[in-house]
């Protein structure tokens, strides 16, 4: 039944959903029941659009996209389905006759706990841009029950909840149980001959169900659907031997060990349960999805030996690595291929994007480990491997190489190696990343291959984090410049015939203040802060990690503190920072810049001395949500991680799109948002990534130390008095052990920020530097990227 198109229609298909499904009349429905109703119906014309969306798709000879990722960052779904749909008024008008306000529902959607940074949030773009782009695809991942978890401060310390979304975030999961998958672990690995025929069989294994469940996403104007596939591990029955005996706790045993796969993102993998599990996740993960795959293309063509020209497979970093030996084993021991033929299916079919240089996210799997729970896949993992190595060897006689490049060494295998050999593109996020990964990262593959090496530079979902998030920004741009951008975000590029209209960047400074009293009343609804919306929003939202350099911003911010306290009547200008972002449960450093953050806070917030002239506040458990608010308020984008360290990013994408200036040092996409709006219109500090890697070769923090006042005062101030009477042993410490630089930048950083503050005060020409960045963003749009992918990467794979 087709979405209703009337308001009286969409009353009348409201009331009955809820009589039907929920048992309620309108009168005694509340918020909740109304939010559910609604989106009942959006699941249910996704659900048709998307079929009909891939029935023209085979008729037409479309490639499909399939996306592998162990993280999906969605974000609610109803605000941007409403949106993308064009039934935003609609819903609006219907529910207001009932007295329900459509704002009050978007509240009742929690935010899906599918991912916790950057990965996960641009894999959820990339799904809204194919489907804008009419470009069949399917996103795979793990249906978490609990997500990455919910982050709480307690005593300043990071403290991780459950995360229980799926009771408000279930009604947007279709549950198709008819195509469930086995999935099998350990056992023994069985070979034998027959009529002439390599017959593999596992005997012994134990198996896990897993369950299909679908999550839709529209794209603008609602022609294009893609959808998220989501597993979900289940274990049918008991063991009735160990019931039998009087063992009931051993009879359920492998059942919630089972289940435990799809409980949680990440378990923590510093012990060897944590790894097995990560290990099973992600297995779990490819052999279902591989085996969907395989299945879809024997049922549209009839046979695998197109999979390539008919699919693309993509692994969205090192995680669903195991998706290509998990595709031979399908072709070799169900579909009766021979190793060259298999090979060449799985090489022209897979592509692989980096998306860190860090080494700790390159991963490395222990051989026993996965000899143990996956015996077939370490045995092909071991004929990939060595007949890769004879490969180099023959190519280059270099026996190093050959060790470099190695798929199995030193009792593991690597997944980066594996990535690298077996895909016919691999590509960084970046045009700074890309190179380094063939100068370093990949060398010896790029000096091989350098064919199949690319950049396609990161791209953000601009019609949720504008269009969606910023309404009144968005009002003002469409008045300006026509609402082409909506489609095309480098129309955005018409905003600079305005850059020097003193009434167009008057009313660009009024927005932005307005978007800051907004976010400011909503956060001291929430949680009681009083934000001063005449300070300047310094704002610094990412994953809590060293490189991104959160300690470096608290340092600042400490030495501004002292030199306050040392002179009071100092003129300055009021600034409030705001911090988000969760740390792995098991990093302590991380958690420990933390609670230095949240003392900090503690300490200036509640300093008479300082009021009215510097705040500071952690906004705990960071999502997209609090990022779709708090964007829209900022002013300055902090981008400060160690040159040559981060990726990409995304997150300054979209600051930058709502108009904050970025403040940060050469990494990542900060480079091409520094091509993007000159010199004028960004603050670069610090080192850059060739400085920062001789930098390293000598580098002794302490002479920083030594040889800086500043420095010297505030390390001092840690070292003797704690900040907040809490004591920071580990942060001092940065002063013998800091290998991300932070001291060897402080001074620069500190030079860009006392700089950025005089600018601030100039505001016509701080509002020509956010309008430059506003126009300059539409580069960074994810319908840019996914055209890339598809003109470079998916297109069909030659050899």
């Amino acid at each position: 039944m087709p979405f209703p198109q009337t308001k009286e229609e969409l009353k009348e298909a409201l009331v009955a959903r809820l009589s039907r499904f929920v048992g309620v009349t309108p009168r005694d429905a509340t918020d909740e029941h109304y939010y559910k109703a609604l989106a009942g119906l959006l699941r249910e014309e996704l659900g048709e659009r998307r079929r009909d969306f891939a029935r023209d798709g085979r008729q037409s000879g479309k490639k499909k996209i399939y996306y592998l990722s162990m993280e999906f960052l969605m974000g609610r779904s109803l605000k941007n389905t409403l949106y993308n749909l064009n039934l935003t008024e609609l819903a609006k008008d219907a529910l207001a006759d009932f007295g329900v306000k459509l704002g009050k529902l978007y509240d009742c959607e929690p935010d899906p706990g599918l991912g916790n940074g950057g990965l996960g949030r641009l894999a959820a773009c990339y799904l809204d841009a194919l489907a804008t782009q009419e470009i069949p695809a399917t996103g795979y991942s793990i249906l978490y029950e609990f997500g990455i978890f919910q982050q709480k401060i307690v005593d300043g310390w990071q403290t991780e909840l459950p995360d229980f979304w799926l009771p408000g975030g279930q009604i947007w999961l279709a549950q198709r149980e008819e195509q469930e998958r086995t999935i099998c672990f350990e056992g023994q690995v069985e070979e034998r001959w027959v009529d002439g025929y390599h017959q593999i069989a596992t005997t012994g294994a134990k198996t896990v169900t897993a369950v299909p469940y679908d999550l839709f996403v529209a794209g603008k104007d609602g022609k294009g659907v893609s959808v998220l596939r989501l597993w979900s591990a289940k274990k049918q029955g008991i063991n009735m031997e160990s019931f039998i005996k009087g063992d009931y706790m051993d009879s359920v045993e492998e059942n919630a060990m089972a289940e435990m796969i799809s409980k949680g993102l990440y378990p923590t993998d510093n012990h060897p349960e944590g790894k097995a599990l990560r290990l099973r996740q992600q297995y779990f993960l490819v052999s279902a999805s591989m085996q969907e795959i395989v299945f879809r293309q024997l049922r549209d063509y009839g046979n695998i030996d197109s999979l390539p020209d008919c699919a693309a497979i993509h692994i969205n970093d090192t995680h669903p690595t195991m998706a290509i030996p998990e595709l031979m084993r399908l072709l070799l021991d169900e579909c009766g291929y021979g190793w060259e033929d298999a090979w060449s299916i799985v090489k022209r079919t897979f592509a692989y994007t980096n998306h860190t240089v860090m080494p700790e996210a390159l991963e490395r799997w222990p051989e026993e480990l996965v000899r143990r729970l996956l015996p077939r896949i370490y045995q092909i993992m071991q004929e990939i491997s060595n007949r890769f190595r004879n490969s180099v060897w023959e190519l280059t006689q270099d026996s190093a190489k050959v060790e470099r490049m190695a798929i199995i060494a030193g009792g593991e295998l690597r997944m980066a190696n594996l990535c690298a050999a077996a895909c016919h593109s691999v590509n960084g996020v970046s045009a700074l990343h890309s190179a380094i990964i063939k100068e370093k990262l990949f060398q010896d593959f790029y000096s091989i291959t350098p064919e199949k090496f690319h950049n396609v530079t990161n791209g953000i979902a601009h019609r949720r984090w504008l269009c969606q998030a910023n309404p009144r920004l968005t009002a003002f741009l469409t008045e300006l410049i026509g609402g082409g951008f909506v489609y095309d975000a480098q129309e955005l590029q018409k905003l600079r015939a305005y850059a020097d209209d003193k009434t167009v960047l008057a009313e660009l400074g009024k927005i932005k203040l307005e978007n800051k009293r907004h976010f400011a009343a909503q956060l001291q609804k929430q949680c009681g802060a009083a934000l001063d919306p005449d300070a300047l929003f310094d704002v610094q939202i990412k994953r809590l990690h060293e490189y991104k350099r959160q300690h470096l911003n608290a340092f600042r911010i400490l030495a501004e503190y002292l030199e306050l306290k040392e002179n009071p009547a100092k003129a300055v200008v009021p600034r409030c920072y705001l911090f988000a972002a969760k740390a792995a449960s098991g990093y302590f450093i991380a958690k420990q810049i933390i609670r230095f953050i949240v003392a900090l806070g503690d300490l200036i917030n509640n300093d008479p001395d300082v009021a009215g002239r510097l705040q500071v506040h952690f906004l705990e458990n960071y999502n997209v949500t609090l990022a779709e608010n708090l964007i829209p308020a900022a002013e300055i984008s902090e981008q400060i991680s160690l040159a040559g360290t981060e990726a990409s990013g995304t997150g300054n994408m979209k600051l930058m799109l709502g108009g904050a200036v970025t403040l940060g040092t050469m990494d990542g996409a900060n480079v091409e948002i520094h091509e993007a709006v000159g010199d004028d219109n960004i603050l670069i500090f610090g080192l850059r990534a060739e400085e920062a890697e001789k930098r390293r070769l000598d580098y002794n923090p302490l002479e920083y130390y030594r040889n800086n006042s500043e420095l010297q005062r505030l390390f001092d101030y840690i070292d003797h008095s704690g900040i907040a009477g809490k004591a920071f042993p580990e942060i001092w410490n940065t002063i013998h052990w800091d290998p991300y630089l932070v001291l060897a930048d402080f001074a620069d950083y500190r030079f860009a920020q006392q700089a950025a503050g005089e600018l601030w005060q100039q505001k016509e020409t701080w509002n020509r530097m956010s309008l430059m960045n506003i126009s300059g963003a539409g580069r960074f749009a994810a319908d840019r990227a996914v055209k890339e992918y598809a003109a470079m990467i998916w297109s069909p794979a030659a050899g």
